[in-house]
């Protein structure tokens, strides 16, 4: 892998921008986290689908072991959506988002069963980091408390995030990642279908306006343009470096939700980006 260069960083923080405006609009949107995911995953396989139609790219995937791959990793982002809005709608935007990134930490021990790479020190601190900017805003342990329930709901989010995006590692230098995508989200549409009939929603005018948002900007074009960043980080620096994004979600709820930060949010949030900035400075570095 070549080192990155200015324009990779660009793209990999556009795409970290722009997945951070799930957390304001999952928050935003009242419906079931089921029936949101399932409008989003459909909206986003129709933009995807005409993208890659418009680039003609190739949507035959002839390796039935990567069809496998890609059908696992749908399966696996569907159930981090899920929960992950579910973080959301239990506690605030803050916690969730932050609940949430317990996934570079993840993925740090994760990575090496997969790829039979030695364990990094340097992103075990920088995970380490990332939990104690996490912990200044988890309140007291109590199953039985909303937030307590999110933050759960969010971790599980977590473990189940960082298995997609190792699978992603092993895909996206073979496949285009506005393919992978595309797939992806046929997968969360055909098992999220079902929930149509046994959950009660109501779609409101301002729903569409923010389910489209959430699946062109975020999904169709930040999650695909995370996805391709792969090429040029590995998992656990892409993963720790995104850990910015809460930071951004906190800052939009604020804009759009007004949801005031306090001050542990304030300094959570800061040691996260402590993470951020140490390891860009590592990078630059190395170059």
């Amino acid at each position: 892998m070549k080192s990155p260069t200015a324009k990779h960083f660009l793209e990999i923080n556009i795409a970290i921008l722009l997945i951070s405006t799930s957390g304001a609009l999952g928050k935003y949107i009242h419906m079931p986290p089921p029936v949101i995911i399932w409008m989003r995953s459909i909206l986003a396989v129709v933009f995807l689908g005409l993208y890659c139609w418009y680039k003609r790219a190739d949507f035959n995937i002839k390796d039935s072991k990567n069809r496998k791959t890609i059908f696992l990793s749908g399966v696996f982002m569907g159930i981090h959506w899920v929960t992950y809005f579910y973080a959301l709608h239990l506690s605030n935007v803050a916690i969730g988002m932050l609940s949430l990134f317990t996934y570079p930490v993840i993925t740090t021990f994760l990575e090496p069963l997969f790829f039979k790479t030695k364990l990094n020190l340097r992103h075990v601190i920088l995970g380490i980091l990332v939990l104690i900017g996490i912990s200044f805003l988890a309140p007291e342990f109590d199953i039985k408390n909303d937030q307590t329930l999110g933050i759960i709901s969010g971790i599980i989010s977590a473990f189940f995030y960082a298995l997609r995006n190792i699978l992603m590692k092993k895909m996206v230098s073979k496949t285009s990642g506005s393919i992978l995508m595309f797939y992806q989200m046929m997968v969360i549409s055909l098992f999220l279908w079902p929930v149509l009939f046994f959950l009660d929603y109501n779609v409101s005018t301002n729903d569409i306006g923010a389910l489209i948002t959430l699946a062109l900007l975020t999904t169709t074009i930040g999650h695909t343009l995370f996805v391709m960043s792969f090429r040029n980080f590995n998992i656990s620096t892409a993963s720790i470096m995104s850990s910015i994004q809460p930071v951004y979600g906190i800052i939009l709820a604020f804009f759009f939700l007004s949801e005031t930060p306090n001050r542990s949010t304030i300094i959570g949030g800061s040691i996260i980006v402590l993470t951020v900035v140490l390891e860009a400075i590592y990078h630059k570095k190395r170059k």
